[in-house]
């Protein structure tokens, strides 16, 4: 069965579910611009996502419940996301005059050449990509995407929970590609190569795009459970306590000196290790710009000390930058929750594909 995103959509709600939380956010445009219609955050109990895997799809859909009823979005239409691990991708060639419905015949055909599991256990999609071929003008390069069926029906469950139809399950790493572009044009120089590092609560991933597109992605398990962990350890806290005191600014004065200095240390070494893994892999020994994207990328004084230390620039991304807001929104609420909300907001976009 061929379902896994390429269908297209007017009008959906991109719903981001990480470890911690669920992420709304439903876009418009008003006078040519992109407008935020309906957003909200809404955290999940404890280990009902587990390494991106839905453990509890019933407190998940609960989750989305509330979210929905209270950020109230037009649509009920929905485009969620799998973690790039649980994805395989292959480029393949192609006759460029085959129609859409002939090459989805013949990958199903050669579906065992790509893939490691039986058909019936995955859900597949593919599209042309616009960069010629290499073996000629009669050829065409045909991304392919893969993953096990249990991954995407998690999140069809868990949406329909909600009150939501899951109209295209996308890949995290393409719905990041997806809202980069609209953080571009912020940047001081157009960059060719970027590296964003979205640092979530278990799991730090690289993306690195070239030309906007995505050419590498690396998961790396560290995140913000390590801080929250150590805020525990350190003032003999319970792990809901660690957790109320860092999201509210509540720690004693020791807290930045003696616990957060030696977390961004180790958060800044994670993240050159994962840059040198890129350049030992590829041809490419340098980055133009790093962007930090998800919930840590607002750590204070990480992107200026990671600046200082990479000789790169350093950003936080905020995909909203240059867009307007729905009246009963708080502008001020969404800029704060920007960077963990590029999954979602890349998600959103599947409406004007």
């Amino acid at each position: 069965m061929l379902s896994f995103g390429r269908k297209r959509s007017n009008s959906v709600v991109g719903v981001d579910i990480s470890s911690t939380a669920v992420k709304l956010v439903e876009l418009g445009i008003t006078g040519g611009r992109y407008r935020v219609e309906s957003f909200g955050v809404e955290p999940l109990p404890p280990n009902c996502v587990v390494e991106k895997n839905i453990v509890d799809i019933e407190a998940v859909g609960e989750a989305i419940d509330r979210l929905v009823g209270r950020a109230r979005p037009r649509t009920t239409q929905a485009a969620a996301a799998v973690a790039g691990a649980a994805v395989i991708t292959k480029v393949i060639d192609m006759d460029a005059r085959m129609t859409d419905d002939e090459r989805e015949n013949q990958i199903r055909l050669d579906a065992d050449q790509y893939i490691p599991y039986p058909l019936s256990e995955v859900n597949l999609d593919f599209e042309v990509l616009p960069e010629p071929s290499a073996a000629g003008p009669d050829r065409v390069n045909v991304l392919l995407a893969a993953s096990r069926t249990e991954n995407v029906e998690q999140r069809v469950e868990a949406l329909a929970i909600g009150g939501l139809n899951a109209r295209v399950v996308d890949v995290e790493s393409y719905a990041l590609e997806r809202a980069y572009t609209l953080v571009a044009d912020s940047l001081s120089a157009l960059p060719e190569i970027v590296a964003i590092f979205d640092i979530g609560h278990n799991t730090t991933t690289l993306n690195v795009l070239r030309q906007e597109v995505s050419i590498y992605t690396r998961e790396q398990n560290f995140g913000g459970r390590q801080l929250t962990e150590e805020i525990q350890q350190y003032y003999g806290m319970s792990l809901e306590e660690a957790t109320r005191a860092k999201r509210d600014g509540t720690l004693p004065d020791t807290y930045v000196p003696e616990v957060l200095r030696p977390y961004l240390e180790r958060i800044m070494q994670q993240i050159m290790s994962m840059l040198q893994f890129f350049f030992s892999a590829t041809q490419y020994n340098d980055v133009d710009h790093v962007l930090l994207a998800g919930g840590g990328a607002n750590l204070p004084d990480l992107a200026q000390l990671l600046q200082d230390r990479l000789g790169n620039s350093v950003s936080v991304a905020n995909p909203f930058v240059d867009m307007s807001f729905a009246p009963h929104l708080d502008a001020s609420v969404i800029d704060a929750n920007a960077p963990a909300l590029m999954i979602a907001c890349g998600l959103a976009l599947r409406s004007f594909d």
